[in-house]
C-alpha cells in the first residue's frame, strides 16, 4: 500500500462529461489503487441493478454517480450492500452529495494518513458541534480507516512474530 499515494478527488475534481461504464471502473481503481482495493464492472453494475446507485444517462456515468461510487467502494470495506444504501439514504436527507463526499473524501484521506504516520493528528473537523450524521460518517470513516491499515498490518506480519 502506498498511502502518501492516496488522492481522494473532491467533487469538482470529478470528471462529469460522463464516463461509461469500463472508464468509471478505471477512474474508480485508479483512485483506489494505492490501498489495493478495487471495483469491477459487474459489481458496477449489479450497485445500479439493485438502486444502489442511478443508472447511468445514455450509458454514461456523472459526477453525482461517481461520488456515490467511490465512497461505496470504501465504505464496502466493513459495511454490505444494504447498510451503505441506508446509510446514503440518511445523508441525502441532511446534506448536499458535494458537502458529504468532500466531507468523507478529506477524513478518510487525514485519517489514513494518520494510522500510517504520515501526519502526526487526526484532520480537523471543520465544525466544533457535530450532528449525529456526522457522527455516523466519523464512525463509518474510522472503522473503513482502520480495516484498511489492520489489512496492511497483517500483511506485514513477519512469519517467526518478531520484527
Amino acid at each position: 500500500m502506498n498511502i502518501d499515494q492516496l488522492s481522494i478527488p473532491r467533487y469538482e475534481q470529478i470528471p462529469d462529461i460522463g464516463l461509461y461504464l469500463e472508464q468509471t471502473v478505471s477512474y474508480i481503481n485508479e483512485v483506489y489503487a494505492p490501498l489495493d482495493i478495487s471495483i469491477t464492472a459487474s459489481m458496477l453494475s449489479n450497485y445500479v441493478k439493485k438502486g444502489y446507485i442511478e443508472h447511468p444517462i445514455n450509458k454514461k456515468y456523472r459526477a453525482s454517480q461517481i461520488a456515490y461510487l467511490i465512497s461505496f467502494v470504501a465504505i464496502k470495506q466493513c459495511l454490505v450492500t444494504e447498510d451503505i444504501n441506508e446509510l446514503f439514504l440518511f445523508q441525502r436527507r441532511i446534506y448536499e452529495l458535494d458537502t458529504a463526499y468532500d466531507y468523507f473524501a478529506s477524513q478518510l484521506e487525514g485519517t489514513l494518513q494518520y494510522l500510517f504516520g504520515l501526519r502526526s493528528e487526526l484532520p480537523p473537523d471543520t465544525e466544533t458541534e457535530a450532528d449525529f450524521a456526522k457522527c455516523v460518517m466519523k464512525s463509518i470513516i474510522t472503522a473503513v480507516s482502520n480495516i484498511i491499515y489492520l489489512r496492511f498490518c497483517v500483511a506485514k506480519m513477519p512469519e517467526n512474530g518478531t520484527l
